[in-house]
């Protein structure tokens, strides 16, 4: 079950919740003030593989500084 944050439109409150995958529609509220119109935060994250030399440029070089080529 993925968890989102999420925040309310109301009060401005911050916070997660696991969302389950089902085709039931829940209510989803706001646990500080309990208003219903809170909205999906964008969050940021991270795509792994299984080889550290995919994250590298064809070129060698890496923006992050932390490709095998540059080590």
């Amino acid at each position: 079950m993925p968890l989102y944050t999420y925040i309310c439109k109301k009060c401005g409150e911050e916070f997660d919740l696991l969302v389950g995958v089902t085709s039931e529609k829940i209510d989803y509220k706001c646990k500080k003030c309990g208003s219903r119109r809170i909205e999906r935060k964008l969050g940021t994250f991270s795509v792994g593989s299984s080889s550290e030399r995919s994250s590298c440029s064809i070129n060698g070089s890496c923006s992050t500084g932390m490709c095998p080529t540059n080590l």
